[in-house]
C-alpha cells in the first residue's frame, strides 16, 4: 500500500485524560452491567467525554446516547471539563425527549464530571437514576465509546481543524445529519437511528 501512495486510517491516541476519578465522590453503582439495550427507548442513557483537536486547542465533547435507538440525542462542546459540559448534553436531551414519565438510568464512567454533586442535583431534578462502571473497564462504558470511535475514526481524524469554530460546526451537523440519520447500524437492521425510532413510533400509533 505503501510504494502506491496509500495509507490506513487509525485512530489517534494521544489527547488530554477525559476520565479523572474524584477519589471523594459518592459511592455510585452499576446498574447497567454492560446491558446498555433494555429494548426500549429511555430506559437507558449513557453518556462520556471526549476530546477534539483544533490549531486553536482542545475542546470537549459530551453525548448523551440512547441505549435501544443509538441516537444521540444530546450534546454541547466546551473548551474545558468542567460538569457543566455534561449538564449541557443532558439538557438537550431531556428537551429532545419531553418530561420522562418514569426514571431514566443515566450510565457513565467514573469520571468526577458525571459523580459530581452538581451532576447529583440536576439527576434528582430531571428524574435520573445515574449509574456508574468500574474505573478503568472501557468495556462498561463501550455503547458511548464506540460512538467516539466512529466519530474519529470516519469523520474526525480525517482532517485538520484550524479553529475551534470550525470543528464545533462540523461535529454538529455530523452527528445531526450523518450519525443519527444516514449512518446505517447493524444492530438496528442497517437502518438509522432516527429511522428506527420512526418505526418505533408509527407502531405504537397504530396499536
Amino acid at each position: 500500500m505503501r510504494r502506491q501512495g496509500l495509507f490506513g486510517i487509525s485512530p489517534r491516541t494521544f489527547g488530554p485524560p477525559t476520565t479523572v476519578a474524584d477519589p471523594d465522590a459518592e459511592a455510585i453503582p452499576d446498574l447497567v452491567k454492560r446491558r446498555f439495550d433494555t429494548g426500549v427507548l429511555n430506559a437507558v442513557w449513557t453518556s462520556d467525554i471526549t476530546y477534539l483537536r483544533t490549531g486553536e486547542g482542545w475542546l470537549y465533547l459530551a453525548a448523551v446516547r440512547d441505549g435501544h435507538s443509538r441516537r444521540v440525542i444530546g450534546w454541547a462542546i466546551a473548551d474545558t471539563l468542567h460538569t457543566d459540559v455534561v449538564e449541557s448534553a443532558l439538557t438537550m436531551a431531556i428537551a429532545l425527549r419531553g418530561p420522562l414519565p418514569e426514571k431514566v438510568i443515566f450510565h457513565a464512567d467514573r469520571g468526577c464530571q458525571y459523580t459530581s454533586a452538581q451532576l447529583a442535583r440536576f439527576a434528582r431534578e430531571n428524574n435520573l437514576l445515574r449509574s456508574v462502571g468500574r474505573t478503568g473497564v472501557c468495556w462498561d462504558n463501550a455503547a458511548t465509546e464506540s460512538l467516539w470511535a466512529t466519530l474519529k475514526v470516519e469523520f474526525y481524524d480525517r482532517r485538520l481543524w484550524p479553529t475551534k469554530a470550525a470543528a464545533r460546526l462540523a461535529v454538529g451537523d455530523w452527528i445531526e445529519r450523518v450519525y443519527n440519520r444516514r449512518r446505517r447500524h447493524s444492530a438496528l437492521g442497517m437502518i438509522s437511528p432516527v429511522e428506527f425510532e420512526n418505526r418505533i413510533n408509527q407502531t405504537a400509533q397504530a396499536a
